[in-house]
């Protein structure tokens, strides 16, 4: 029997930043990709917020050779003055000390992202090396410290004329799975940081590439909801601008609609992407749907309708940012995806209808556009409720609720299955016969597949091509989908290594993407890898994703007695083939599809598959350069 004691002697005490490097992800949410670039956040947002408190209006992002990562600043520069609880300079103090910072009093900052006073403390912890050097008081201090420890006293490099903080940091390797940092992923959230920060200047350099972004928009907002709706049709020309002051709040909303069917609203609080709402966001949709209801009715604009718009319809075709500053925001969890101020909700409720409601009726033409739109999305709504009907009476009386092209599998724990869509009806013959039958299912795909960006949701559910699937998944769809009812946990496009299959896999991941994104955001979204040629020489053989994997086997095996296979399609291989190279999962490659960014996803969406041919063409001329194996 082991030894069960339980003593003082077990309780361990980790003290300064130890804890930070024995649980990271507590701090920043994973040490993969994601955490990696939350470091270079977590220092940007105390240049930030010195913007805020009105001290900076530029900050510099660097991406260096060596792999680390430089952000300045001209801002106040963090203190250096001794710290009179702990007796060291501030600079060492903030460096190395969680819940240590000027977040904390009102006095240095009004409004601020960095509520808990962890960021940088972490980011030095979590750092193989960190320098900072200050500029202020016209001198220039600098300070050394290696995962978290001070290797250096703080020292008086010399005079200086200019003012502000400079982080140079590198991720330690030891932390980290990645740490390689990405241009375009710090591209995402400092053009956002750009966006919400009116006038302030955001320059991003990678040395390694001699990429540079500029950023700078004195539109604020609604410069952000014009970016957003750039490859869409507005439905009017200048976006609908509020901004309100109320009780220590301040509300900023941009608002404009497009002929699309999307919903697309981003909140944002002290700069914060709040990925999952909060007060702000419901405070907002309340405001919106009683501003244009009592528009609707004040205008008598029902006459003959037999349904009345709701919020989800009032929302159709929408683009809208949020963004609220408060002294004291609360959210939850150190990563701040959600904001919980009850007191926001009701304050920017009434602020949303009150000004809104002024706007409408001052602009008509605008109005009524809107209101025309949210009541033809009212009867679309009722259209898509008799086609969810149907396509539940379906469900009943068609094979025991299933699709009759899905072959399923006998495993019941969707923990343990995977669905592959497979195009076509002769790969999908032969992944039904070469599959491992107890955990995969394989469902059929024939014919066009319907564009869902350009479908409202009682097209997409009457259309013969779109209900198998959502029969198989049985979770539903769009607002009635429901994660907890999904039949498989991994969902696996197989198509064609060529122009039609990539064509179809995007339609399929629009799909997904529009109809069904909590399956998306949860990670049980792939795309089946299939390789595009087969070497053989002899007994010997290898399946290759490239010509150039092609050529080094041709190089490996020798020039002479070497076969090449090109597979133009899934139903060229035999069974045995396709299980070996796609299906098996102690061989295959898959492409797990990711959703990183949501602006940046709607957009892509919306430029590959929406109505604007010009943004496309500009896509697929600025990417050709990077196509391989085109097989038209």
């Amino acid at each position: 029997m082991s030894d069960t004691t339980y003593t003082a002697s077990n309780i361990k005490v980790l003290k300064g930043l130890e804890a930070v490097r024995k649980r990271p992800a507590m701090y920043i949410g994973g040490t993969g990709e994601r955490g990696l670039h939350h470091l270079v956040y977590e220092v940007v947002d105390n240049s930030i917020d010195e913007a805020l408190a009105g001290h900076c209006d530029e900050i510099k992002v660097c991406i260096k050779t060596d792999g680390s990562v430089e952000i300045d600043d001209n801002g106040r520069g963090i203190p250096v003055d001794i710290q009179k609880e702990t007796g060291l300079p501030a600079l060492q103090v903030v460096l190395t000390v969680l819940h240590a910072g000027g977040k904390f009093d009102q006095n240095s900052y009004k409004v601020s992202g960095g509520l808990h006073g962890v960021g940088v403390s972490v980011v030095n912890a979590l750092a193989e090396w960190l320098e900072a050097n200050v500029h202020t008081d016209g001198k220039e201090y600098r300070m050394r410290f290696e995962r978290g420890k001070p290797m250096s006293k703080l020292e008086t490099i010399g005079n200086s004329n200019r003012r502000g903080t400079i982080i140079r940091f590198k991720p330690d390797p030891e932390i980290f799975e990645t740490v390689e940092f990405s241009f375009d992923y710090l591209t995402v959230r400092l053009r956002e940081l750009a966006f919400l920060n009116k006038g302030v200047r955001i320059l991003l350099t990678d040395e390694r590439s001699d990429r540079t972004h500029d950023f700078r928009y004195e539109g604020g907002i609604n410069s952000f909801v014009e970016y957003l709706n750039q490859n869409k049709k507005p439905l009017f020309v200048k976006p609908i601008y509020i901004e309100h002051e109320r009780e220590g709040m301040e509300l900023e909303v941009s608002i404009q609609y497009n002929e699309g069917y999307q919903e697309n609203i981003f909140s944002f609080a002290n700069n914060i992407n709040t990925i999952e709402g909060g007060t702000h966001l419901s405070g907002f949709k309340r405001g919106l749907t009683s501003a244009v209801n009592a528009y609707i009715k004040n205008n008598d604009l029902l006459k003959n309708e037999k349904i009345s718009p709701n919020g989800e319809d009032i929302r159709e075709g929408l683009t809208a940012v949020i963004s609220v500053k408060i002294s004291n925001p609360q959210f939850e969890g150190q990563t701040k995806t959600k904001l919980q101020n009850t007191e926001v909700e009701g304050v920017l409720g009434s602020a949303i209808y009150e000004n809104l409601l002024i706007y409408l009726e001052e602009n008509p033409a605008v109005a009524k556009n809107i209101a025309l739109k949210s009541v033809m999305a009212a009867r679309s709504r009722e259209a898509a409720r008799k086609a969810r009907e149907l396509t539940r009476r379906k469900s009943v009386l068609e094979s025991g609720s299933l699709p009759g092209k899905l072959a399923d599998c006998t495993i019941n724990d969707p923990a343990q299955t995977e669905l592959f869509l497979v195009e076509g009806d002769s790969a999908g013959g032969s992944a039904k016969q070469g599959r491992d039958r107890s955990f995969q299912a394989i469902l059929s795909l024939w014919g066009k597949m319907l564009n869902s960006e350009k479908a409202r949701m009682d097209k997409v559910l009457n259309n013969e091509k779109i209900q198998p699937i959502i029969l198989a998944l049985g979770a539903g769809i769009g607002q009635d989908f429901d994660i907890s009812k999904l039949r498989y946990h991994k969902i696996i496009i197989m198509a064609d290594a060529d122009v039609d299959g990539a064509h179809i896999s995007t339609l399929l991941m629009t799909f997904f993407y529009r109809y069904m994104k909590p399956l998306v955001e949860h990670g049980h979204l792939y795309i089946a890898m299939p390789p595009l040629f087969l070497v053989r020489k002899g007994k010997q053989k290898r399946y290759v994703f490239s010509e150039e994997e092609r050529d080094e086997a041709i190089a490996e095996f020798g020039d002479k007695g070497v076969f090449v296979q090109r597979y133009k399609g899934l139903g060229e291989m035999n069974a045995d083939q396709l299980w070996e190279t796609t299906m098996d999962p102690a061989n295959r490659s898959m492409v797990a599809v990711k959703l990183d960014d949501a602006i940046e996803a709607d957009r892509m969406f919306t430029i590959l598959m929406g109505d604007e041919v010009e943004p496309r063409r500009e896509f697929i001329q600025t990417n050709a350069r990077y196509v391989k194996n085109l097989d038209i």
